[in-house]
């Protein structure tokens, strides 16, 4: 036993040794050949260090990553750095472009247009920076990759880890001024450090260690707040949302990751309102509903500043949702913000959803404007197609979560520039998706979900598609779910075309039971013939030129890795191992039968005390007085047999 204690001892003491070694910039290095015959590590111990490095490429950057699991890095999420990047490059060219510059990326052609941004706030500012332009005959200046840009972005990275990021922004990224990659953790800015010297981007990126919410509130002034801010936390971004809306300039860009999807996706809905200050349902287009559950988030913070925020993008992939917005200052459109949120009412039995809004906007346009409560409920206290009766949900976000001129110039860039990206072929297949999908339609149902409610076949997209469309209803997929159907058709009529599909492939009606909701929708004639004639417009243009929209599993054991930990174990440890040794384990080993009995017999037997236990010495209970402070009423009654098994207390062995 003491050896044992000993070698742990010493073994802990040497991994404490090498950390240090690796904070203070030491590199431990890969071991030599004559140390690993040897059996020694560059650390002195018997067996070789666990702390080594591996390089990492993505996009231009090169990183070099511990080996053990000391900084977080997920190659997953090269997805969500690629778009990330490309958000970014179209972003600086709109913000450039209104100052006279235009930016130069590699691939791109050199004739490519100078972009501005044609939104409200800043259609004046650009049409006056032209005229002066044109008056002085002044040439656009231009913002290559790698260089400084005095009047560029400035950048934050509030939680960096190794610095991927914020190195691939200086690498790939043009007309930026300069890119703060912060971090908490001390080991994980000394590997930003290093991996910027190895980059060579020292003249762009600034390592920082400081809590991020310390830092982006130290920059509240007008003159000292980031173009740009990332937030891509372990779990939720909550906590840094009040700091980052404070922190970012006006009209500047916001992009915040939640990988939180078991809370946002419906499974812990008091967690969700915590968090975000709604409450998440469980349904099929739970997706999307966490994407609008964060703008309703960021949206409340910064409201509370006066200030609101334009969703640009918000796409949910894998495992994460990713939100880019544009936060502007106006105490008059913040008065709005109430019309933008809605509860959700949503049928426990058929799915059925409908939308209340929380405020009411009226006034013809050039008239004053005035603002009011909504009225409601939308529904009856049971659902009006199965009986059900109604959750509720939110607030969220109602209004459009993408801009779509936006959008398209993103993915214009991307397709003409494929080269740029590794994962460009899967940002096309989303992009195109979102810009085929109706904005002003929240949420959606699925096939899957209105075949099973009513137990029948489930029809093609096409024809179920082609139906609504003979209806004169609109039609369109989401992004985030490949048998998604949005529609501007009521729920109503969505159940007549079941109805009408039942009655082409009939279902038996005497397995439905006559409480269950598909027997009480198909009860019911339909109001509506439904055509299944399938329509050339009924199958999608990124249907038609089969591009990725839905990513299958990139690898195995894909998905949020393990939190990153000071001396953590190698990342390149299974997960499923770690699951095999951990699963039905219990903290305490399990006790013998003689230690269960001796157990047993503590506790005074019940019926004893009432004089009508009839098993005497048998009884597995004590027939003894009980001691003094312990209550007969924590020992279960006595069985009727002695045969005790310890897996069942008060079981026979037949029965345990």
């Amino acid at each position: 036993m003491r050896g044992s204690l000993w070698l742990s001892f010493t073994l802990h003491s040497a991994r404490s040794v090498c950390r240090a070694r690796f904070i203070k910039g030491q590199s431990p290095g890969l071991p030599n050949p004559t140390a690993m015959e040897n059996a020694t590590g560059p650390c002195g111990e018997e067996r070789p260090c666990e702390v080594q490095e591996r390089t990492v490429t993505e996009g231009a950057a090169k990183i070099a990553f511990p080996s053990a699991n000391e900084v977080f890095y997920n190659p997953v999420q090269e997805f969500n750095r690629d778009l990330t990047c490309a958000v970014i490059t179209e972003f600086a060219r709109i913000q450039l472009g209104a100052k006279g510059i235009q930016i130069k990326v590699p691939g791109e052609k050199d004739t490519q247009k100078v972009v501005v941004d044609l939104s409200d706030q800043e259609e004046e500012k650009v049409k006056l920076k032209e005229s002066e332009n044109l008056a002085s005959g002044d040439q656009h200046r231009t913002a290559a990759v790698g260089e400084i840009c005095e009047e560029g972005l400035h950048v934050l990275e509030g939680l960096a880890a190794s610095g991927l990021r914020s190195i691939r922004f200086a690498l790939e990224v043009p007309g930026l001024r300069s890119v703060v990659a912060n971090d908490a953790s001390a080991p994980a800015v000394d590997l930003i450090r290093r991996n910027v010297q190895l980059n060579g981007v020292a003249h762009l990126v600034q390592p920082s260690q400081a809590d991020a919410r310390m830092l982006m509130y130290q920059h509240q002034r007008v003159s000292e707040r980031f173009d740009v801010i990332d937030l891509d936390p372990y779990g939720s971004p909550a906590r840094f949302l009040d700091a980052a809306v404070q922190a970012v300039s006006e009209g500047g860009l916001l992009c915040v990751t939640c990988t939180d999807m078991t809370v946002l996706a419906g499974k812990s809905r008091e967690t969700c309102y915590s968090k975000y200050g709604a409450m998440a349902l469980k349904s099929r287009a739970c997706h999307e509903m966490a994407l609008r559950i964060v703008l309703h988030s960021l949206d409340l913070h910064a409201n509370c500043y006066q200030r609101f925020v334009v969703p640009l993008l918000s796409v949910s992939a894998d495992f994460y949702v990713r939100l880019f917005v544009r936060v502007f200052t106006g105490p008059a459109k913040v008065k709005a913000s109430a019309s933008k949120q809605a509860l959700v009412f949503q049928c426990v039995g058929c799915g059925a959803f409908h939308l209340q809004r929380l405020g009411k906007v009226s006034g013809a346009p050039g008239d004053r404007v005035k603002f009011s409560a909504a009225c409601g409920p939308p529904v009856t206290p049971e659902c009006e197609h199965c009986g059900q009766q109604h959750q509720l949900g939110g607030p969220m976000w109602a209004d459009p979560i993408h801009d779509l001129d936006f959008v398209g110039r993103v993915l214009e860039a991307v397709s003409t520039n494929p080269g740029r990206f590794y994962t460009s072929e899967r940002i096309r297949g989303v992009l195109s998706v979102i810009t085929e999908e109706l904005p002003d339609v929240p949420l959606y149902y699925t096939l899957d979900q209105l075949s099973s409610t009513i137990h029948c076949n489930t029809p093609s997209l096409l024809r179920f598609r082609s139906a609504l469309l003979h209806a004169d209803f609109r039609v369109s997929l989401s992004h985030t779910c490949k048998n998604a159907v949005k529609t501007d058709a009521p729920a109503s009529a969505l159940w007549d075309i079941m109805r009408c599909w039942e009655k082409k492939y009939p279902v038996k009606r005497e397995r439905l039971s006559e409480t269950s909701p598909g027997f009480r929708i198909l009860s019911v004639e339909p109001r509506l013939q439904a055509n299944f004639t399938i329509r050339e417009d009924a199958n999608p243009s990124s249907r038609q030129r089969r591009l990725k929209r839905f990513q299958a599993n990139p690898e195995a054991n894909w998905g949020p890795r393990r939190r990153a930990r000071p001396g953590g174990k190698p990342a390149y440890e299974a997960v499923e191992e770690r699951h095999m040794v951990l699963r039905n384990k219990r903290k305490e080993p399990p006790e013998s039968a003689a230690e269960w009995a001796a157990r047993l017999k503590t506790f005074p037997c019940k019926k004893f005390k009432k004089g009508t236990c009839q098993l005497g010495d048998q009884c597995c209970y004590s027939h003894s007085l009980p001691a003094p402070g312990v209550s007969a009423d924590a020992a279960p009654d006595c069985p009727e047999t002695s045969n005790q098994s310890p897996l069942g207390v008060g079981l026979p062995l037949s029965q345990a």
